[in-house]
């Protein structure tokens, strides 16, 4: 049973979750090892607890073989909306150059009234501003598009998209600074990566938010994020978001690249594809209870989870637990920022029988999260089962995320109960 977004935790515990607990006066309280010693020494850069140790992103090349790299962000072991630096999803096609910042430069030129150089130690000179923002491939869920539910956790289905606080100069700042013939319609970035990925970016984008940004979370941007700077791109394919920056050429039509042309296109069921698909759409995914996570008894659960949208801000987020027959409004957590990770929150009575846990979310641009049936008629599906769940059989998807939960059970003739570990349901009818 959904419980409501306005529920208190304090009245949610009736329902069952106290059972759980210990009471304070039921035994004294001892002291642990670790209160009868004195600790480890202060490290000069903190790092997780070893407890911890199993919270780490997922790679896909960990031997770093002549290929693409993937590193999944654990959503499911997460809270929060901010995505620590170090579990921030990466992406690399060619593997991570070591960049000298003192050496590096980006240059602006093309059609500009007056070609400029800038350099890392430049551009901490220019007036910043700093911002919350996802990032999100263009491929991420793509797995998604099985024609059967893939069992896997919400890190290897949804964990290349994150969240963070990023700080740099707007570009429209520079390029104020080196003027635009006003035939320049688009731009084109490219990267210092030995594969030097590039895309085409629309002009009117670059005036309006796009940032060159050289710090996330406070720090130095992360060698596998960009270092020493990134084009920042809020909202748009994480592709485009050109890391190592080091060229922004002003053209006058889109440049038709490789990555443009047949690498980040999404392929659509009648065989046709959307070339310039740039804005990531509103989805959301319920990071817990999902895959992975066991519910050990019958009563009170929070369900969370992330929402998002490249138009702009979440709206509202509604909440399943019978599989879509009844929803129910989730609370947002605030600030509630465009163009960035939305954390929502509902109390949930559990009774230890079968659910389908399910969100669904919306943005202020009226766009709303795709249901299946809605999603495969636009997009399409497989006509077999994926089974790699690391695998990209297309590009973006941003239907709903349906996680099934057993009902609890006894072991026969041992009277001990089994614990419920949620899986991707089935979500065809």
């Amino acid at each position: 049973m959904l419980l409501g977004r306005g529920i208190m935790f304090a009245g949610a515990m009736g329902t069952g979750a106290a059972g759980s607990l210990t009471g304070a006066a039921a035994e004294p309280l001892k002291d642990d090892p670790w209160s009868l010693e004195m600790g480890s020494v202060v490290p000069a850069y903190q790092v997780p607890s070893r407890f911890e140790k199993d919270v780490v992103r997922t790679r896909s090349n960990p031997n770093n073989e002549f290929r693409n790299s993937h590193a999944r962000t654990p959503h499911h072991l997460l809270q929060g909306t901010v995505t620590p630096n170090g579990l921030f999803f990466s992406i690399s096609h060619s593997g991570l150059p070591d960049i000298d910042p003192a050496q590096h430069k980006l240059v602006i030129h093309g059609l500009v009234k007056q070609p400029l150089v800038y350099t890392v130690e430049s551009l901490s000179r220019y007036p910043m501003v700093t911002r919350m923002h996802f990032l999100e491939c263009s491929g991420n869920g793509a797995q998604m598009f099985s024609n059967e539910p893939v069992q896997a956790t919400a890190q290897a289905l949804h964990g290349l998209c994150s969240n963070a606080e990023w700080t740099g100069v707007l570009l429209s700042t520079l390029l104020e600074e080196t003027g635009i013939d006003p035939k320049a319609k688009w731009l084109f970035g490219e990267g210092a990566d030995s594969l030097s990925l590039h895309r085409s970016v629309p002009v009117k984008k670059a005036l309006d938010d796009a940032m060159i940004a050289l710090y996330q979370n406070g720090e130095r941007i992360q060698p596998g994020n960009g270092y020493p700077m990134r084009l920042l791109l809020p909202g748009y394919q994480g592709n485009m978001n050109i890391k190592h920056v080091r060229r922004i050429k002003l053209i006058d039509q889109p440049a038709m690249s490789f990555y443009e042309a047949k690498t980040y296109s999404q392929i659509l069921p009648d065989g046709k594809m959307w070339l310039f698909h740039f804005t990531m759409e509103v989805k959301s995914f319920i990071t817990q209870p999902s895959f992975g996570h066991s519910l050990k008894e019958p009563g009170y659960y929070e369900i969370s989870g992330i929402a998002y949208s490249g138009n702009g801000r979440i709206s509202k987020v509604l909440v399943s637990a019978d599989g879509g027959k009844s929803w129910a409004q989730a609370a947002l957590q605030e600030p509630v920022l465009p163009k960035a990770f939305t954390r929502f929150r509902m109390p949930w009575r559990w009774d230890g029988q079968p659910a389908v846990l399910q969100s669904r979310a919306w943005d202020e641009s009226g766009a709303v999260q795709p249901l299946r049936p809605e999603f495969v008629a636009a997009r399409g599906q497989t006509s077999t089962p994926v089974t790699n769940p690391l695998g990209f059989p297309n590009q973006h998807y941003n239907s709903i995320t349906s996680w099934g939960v057993d009902c609890i059970r006894v072991r026969r003739g041992h009277g001990r109960r089994r614990n419920a570990w949620p899986r991707q349901a089935d979500q065809r009818g």
